[in-house]
């Protein structure tokens, strides 16, 4: 999206705005992507179509999917700092709409990038996996979280007049949480839930089982080679702890579900 194809009616001093919206709203829509699609529903890793050894071991893929979040942090502070350096324009009479086009174009074009890109250029993975008719997942998904979107943000935001005082504080403010909630939550450990452990490589099983003495915690599940565990953790435990005795990720309740599938049933607690 060039300058050049910015709405037309957007006043040339709100486009940073835009553009921190813009970022703010690929942010956000990797987080919904990340927590709906690789932790709740399980229907896919990052990394689920790549062939190759390497790509079947279930920490790659978990590693993977930890670096993706990563890079959503990122963009999503690149955002916040664009918003900060473009805060004299909240005040603006129609910074309310370029802040709500934009997130929403953010949405959706990281969305259809996702599907065009990833998973039919690269072929790295598709929406959902477990069926026989992945294109309409693909479609569907094109669709109603990446051109409808995109058409939504492109309407708000090329619309003339004001949106009303303080519009733009509001939305400023409706995005930045909606971000650091989507963010929140994809770190979020429940109490009593179950949590995935993964060591970085050359760790011994030894060393894994003195970790989890060590964390007071419950073993659940563990791949063949020890270093891919899912724990029960007590309230309050000091997950740190775990990086200290050599943890590469620590995830949450639905990390844990997430890592599962792959363990042996008969390491399943």
């Amino acid at each position: 999206m060039t300058a050049a194809a910015l709405p037309p009616r957007l006043h040339a001093s709100l486009r940073p705005l835009l553009w921190a919206a813009f970022t703010l709203g690929v942010a956000l829509s990797g987080f919904f992507d990340g927590i709906l699609l690789h932790q709740v529903l399980q229907w896919h890793h990052l990394l689920s179509l790549v062939p190759g050894e390497t790509f079947e071991d279930p920490r790659v893929q978990i590693l993977a999917d930890g670096l993706f979040h990563v890079l959503m942090y990122a963009i999503a502070v690149a955002g916040l700092w664009l918003l900060w350096r473009a805060r004299v324009d909240l005040s603006a009479p129609s910074a309310g709409r370029a802040l709500l086009g934009g997130a929403l174009l953010g949405f959706g074009a990281w969305n259809v990038a996702d599907v065009v890109l990833f998973h039919w250029i690269l072929h790295i993975h598709r929406i959902r996996l477990d069926t026989d008719n992945r294109l309409a997942y693909d479609v569907g998904w094109l669709i109603v979280l990446g051109l409808a979107p995109i058409v939504l943000g492109w309407l708000v935001a090329r619309r003339g007049g004001a949106s009303g005082p303080g519009r733009g504080a509001i939305a400023a403010a409706s995005i930045i949480l909606a971000v650091t909630a989507s963010g929140a939550l994809s770190l979020r450990q429940p109490d009593g839930a179950f949590t995935t452990v993964m060591f970085q490589p050359g760790v011994s099983q030894d060393q894994v089982m003195m970790a989890v003495a060590r964390a007071d915690a419950r073993l659940v599940a563990s791949d063949p080679s020890g270093q891919l565990v899912v724990l029960q953790l007590p309230q309050n435990a000091d997950r740190w702890a775990l990086y200290r005795d050599g943890a590469l990720i620590v995830g949450g309740a639905t990390a844990a579900a997430c890592a599962t599938w792959a363990l042996p049933a008969e390491r399943r607690a």
